[in-house]
């Protein structure tokens, strides 16, 4: 590992005199300082447990300790280690990484040493919220220590720009009372790397004017879907949907925040607009992406599928639309004109077999980013070329959004882009040999004049400015025109956005098998690279998409560019760059940056920037007037969020002792399924004061008595268990154990408590509806009850009014209890397939069910019974008469009775 920079070794200083939470700005190194502490507490002397980490990244931070010469080096805690060897396994100390399930259970049955933990370091703390299950682990770690560290990490400022105090409440569930704050514009940050800045050459790409047509034209049908949308739905924040923000990587999230919680109850036409925006998105980060048969065949598959022009609010007949669909056409070819006038219609109104039959002269418009990638690693070339006062040749990285991305860059490289376009055409459209060898010969005709560019190249300026400069300009650029408004969709959503249309973008996918040749070895961390040449190594990585979340600092750190090329604009890996950068002084860095002028592109970069600068103004004046009371860390018991209720979950019993009384209490205990721990209820049950035992359970969820169990469902869960069947099992094995089955229902606090729309009811089952199998389910187990609950904090507090002056349950009966088990209760000494066979016959109900088999011990002995027994057993007439033809009488003679009877 590098050695560590100034404003890195002041963050650790703070941090380790005193606990607190740190918040970095994207891509500074929040896991430099986290490998720091690492290194620190790897050694058998302490024991140190690492939250919120993922395999991957656990896999890195292990790897960099190995090669930094670590001898005790971090170990995992997961379900491979048995519960019985765990506690040997803490007991050895250093530093573990542990899943919160595991930890939860740990802490819970005393099998992990609480007193010995020398502390908790919290990595990605934004996600720490009330009642997730790391915040769980904290509270029961102040409980029973409190003289280890709590320290915590993050570099998502924006996360903490939603809600009421966002900061402050995660911090009061960290039991934190520091807050250091470490922006791109903190003047430690920013000198320092002002004295080892790379040298930036940054190119303003020129767009086709059939590319600002189109772009145009989706920032139009984009606006207008938006004021619909605001129409259909006034109670949305107006400042969330503007054109920026909807172009921007997390409108989804923003759009489901405000819609999920009603989305049963809304609008066909307000679903349609949601989706219209998805596809429009798509199309923008298309557009600038990928080439242009790639963007025609996107185009084409919305006019052509029924599915989608049926279906869509409208803006496919808008004249925006029309301008889209020509000038998407006029990118990859062009119909003469003596063809179009033989037919009555213009190529906008006539139907693809018409089309078809046209005579088509290809056009295949390349992307104006490959022209100026080729004019980089020409000047690349030449510099290597004359290198020798360098050290020789220097390595090239070029860095582009995605795997599809690198894939065609690669292949424009090696094979240039007249190959390129004509594959993808054929592959697309269909071979046309006539259309093609004419393209092919117009453009050698034009390369043998000059092939002049000068007017409509790249526009470069280059200059000595380091990266994170662009922010000065950024900050002044923010007043807009609405062809100005720039901004990508997020590639990593393409798909998800995209399910209808994957057949078409798969067409022109290059595997990494085709892409990669196989005498292209390099011994790298990660697989995800697209190899072009090897000497001087030049290679292309994606930005996003790699299984690896610490794939590309690996290949910068073992590559060791001279030249990075960032062909897509990521804030991220630019911040990356810088401390690289400044990690190797005297080592040359030279940054190309190539950006679409005026582009969705551009906008998207300069407001993820902007956000975060205002994220973190936000939070320097949250930070100046925060009230943080002494005891929040928790090291004594003045902490009101570490007193657990108890007082409510203990139960007071009279005992009678010579004439007086001596009241006794017995703590309330709740028996949980080890699986339930990966949602919030345990915490709100032990916060509630009510002890929890984790046991794995074959029958049920909570069993809060020895009587009642209860299986648990969320309404997904719901939906998923009544369509195939699995609920049904889960019920009859609760009816069977337990005298008190109970099916929780228990809905996300953030929707609506109603499991379908008034709408939606019907009269008569159905066989697709929810409710119609819930009623059927009920029909079926008679004894069966169902709570609804609208939330996990209303659901805790109805156990505790279940459970009041009641037994409490067993653990080693409930783990007994299995769906094949023999154990049953006392009261229930039957066998349950003749049991449930009998109930299902006429004349036995659940009332005199239990009195017929009391008196009968099998089915055979019942069919040898007269009508009269059965009357003296049942104690009704009418009913032992309908068991007793039931079963004596056939078919025909019923039927023969049922006619005279008419």
């Amino acid at each position: 590992m590098a050695a560590p920079l100034e404003h890195e070794n002041q963050v650790f200083l703070d941090l380790f005199h005193q606990d607190g939470l740190v918040i970095c700005a994207r891509g500074l190194g929040i896991d430099r300082i986290l490998l720091r502490f690492l290194r620190l507490y790897c050694e058998p002397a302490s024991l140190v447990l690492v939250l919120n980490t993922s395999p991957a990244e656990e896999e890195y931070f292990i790897d960099q300790l190995r090669s930094d010469g670590v001898v005790h080096l971090p170990r995992r805690v997961t379900n491979e280690i048995t519960s019985n060897c765990r506690y040997e396994v803490y007991t050895q100390g250093g530093v573990l990484f542990a899943t919160s399930r595991i930890l939860v259970v740990d802490f819970l049955t005393d099998r992990i040493p609480s007193d010995l933990i020398t502390g908790i370091l919290v990595y990605k703390a934004h996600r720490i919220i009330e009642s997730c299950q790391e915040a769980f682990i904290l509270r029961l770690f102040r409980q029973k220590n409190k003289k280890g560290f709590i320290k915590a990490f993050t570099d998502n400022a924006i996360a903490f720009n939603t809600g009421f105090c966002h900061v402050e409440r995660v911090m009061r569930n960290l039991f934190v009372r520091k807050l250091y704050l470490w922006p791109r514009f903190h003047i430690a940050v920013n000198s320092f790397l002002e004295k080892h800045k790379p040298e930036v050459v940054e190119i303003h790409v020129s767009m086709t004017p059939a590319m600002l047509t189109i772009q145009t034209s989706i920032l139009d049908i984009l606006n207008v879907c938006l004021r619909e949308l605001k129409c259909y739905n006034p109670a949305l924040e107006v400042e969330d949907l503007s054109l920026e923000n909807a172009i921007g990587k997390p409108f989804d999230k923003t759009i489901r925040h405000y819609l999920d919680p009603l989305w049963h109850q809304l609008g066909a036409k307000t679903k349609s607009l949601v989706q219209d925006l998805k596809i429009l998105r798509t199309l923008l980060q298309y557009l600038t992406q990928y080439d242009c048969v790639t963007f025609l065949n996107l185009v084409e598959s919305l006019r052509a599928t029924e599915k989608a022009f049926g279906q869509n609010s409208g803006w496919l007949f808008l004249d925006s639309s029309t301008s889209m669909f020509v000038k998407a056409r006029a990118r990859v070819y062009r119909i003469s004109d003596d063809k179009i006038s033989k037919k009555s219609k213009v190529s906008e109104k006539m139907d693809i077999k018409e089309e078809k039959e046209l005579k088509r002269e290809l056009v295949l418009e390349s992307n104006p980013k490959w022209e100026a990638l080729r004019e980089v690693l020409k000047e690349i070339e030449s510099e290597n070329n004359n290198s020798e006062d360098l050290g020789g040749p220097g390595q090239v990285l070029i860095c582009a959004s995605d795997d599809r991305t690198c894939a065609q860059l690669r292949e424009y490289v090696i094979a240039g882009a007249e190959a390129l376009l004509m594959r993808l055409y054929n592959k697309t459209f269909g071979k046309d040999e006539r259309a093609g060898e004419a393209w092919i010969k117009d453009r050698k005709a034009v390369k043998s004049k000059g092939n002049a560019r000068s007017d409509k190249g790249p526009q470069a300026k280059k200059a000595k400015v380091e990266a994170s400069s662009k922010q000065n300009k950024i900050m002044k650029k923010q007043d807009l025109t609405l062809t100005q408004m720039m901004g990508k969709t997020e590639e990593e959503n393409v798909g998800e956005e995209m399910e209808g249309y994957k057949e078409l973008s798969s067409s022109e996918e290059i595997s990494i098998e085709e892409s990669k040749p196989e005498d292209f070895h390099l011994n790298l961390a990660s697989d995800a690279y697209y190899g072009i040449f090897k000497t001087p190594l030049t290679i292309i990585h994606p930005l996003q998409g790699c299984s690896d979340p610490y794939a590309l600092t690996r290949v910068l750190h073992e590559v060791e560019p001279r030249y990075v090329v960032l062909y897509d604009a990521e804030l991220t890996f630019v911040r990356q760059l810088e401390i690289y950068k400044a990690s190797r002084p005297g080592k040359p860095l030279r940054v190309y940056f190539l950006i679409y002028g005026g582009s969705t592109e551009e906008q998207r970069y300069l407001t993820v920037l902007r956000k975060e600068k205002e994220a973190f103004e936000k939070l320097i004046r949250e930070k100046a007037s925060m009230v943080i009371p002494e005891e929040r860390e928790g090291r004594d018991e003045t902490n009101l969020d570490l007193v657990r209720d108890s007082t409510s979950a203990t139960v007071s019993t009279d005992t009678r002792k010579a004439g007086g009384q001596e009241q006794k209490s017995v703590q309330q205990t709740i028996i949980v399924d080890m699986r339930e721990f990966r949602s919030e209820l345990p915490s709100l049950i032990h916060r509630r004061g009510i002890d929890i035992e984790p046991v794995t359970l074959e029958v049920g969820d909570y069993i809060l008595t020895p009587d009642i169990c209860i299986e648990r469902k969320s309404i997904s869960d719901l939906i998923g268990s009544l369509n195939n069947g699995r609920l049904y099992s889960q019920c009859i094995s609760m009816s069977r154990y337990y005298k008190r089955p109970i099916l929780l229902i228990e809905f996300d606090p953030s929707k609506s408590f109603s499991l379908t729309s008034r709408g939606s009811l019907h009269q008569e089952i159905s066989s697709n509806d929810i409710t119609s199998k819930l009623t059927l389910l009920t029909l079926h187990f008679p004894r069966l009850r169902i709570l609804w609950c609208p939330s996990p904090h209303a659901t805790a507090e109805l156990f505790e009014e279940l459970k009041k002056n009641r037994p409490q349950p067993d653990a080693a009966i409930a783990m007994a209890i299995t769906a094949d088990s023999e154990i049953v209760p006392e009261s229930d000494k039957y066998n349950p397939g003749p049991q449930d066979f009998l109930l299902k016959i006429p004349g036995v109900n659940a009332k005199n069910c239990r009195v017929l088999m009391n008196h009968v011990k099998s089915i055979s002995e019942l069919v040898t019974l007269s009508q009269d027994k059965l009357s003296e057993i049942l104690g009704n007439a009418v009913n032992a008469k309908q068991l007793y033809d039931f079963i004596h009488i056939s078919y025909a003679e019923a039927i023969s009775q049922a006619k005279t009877k008419r």
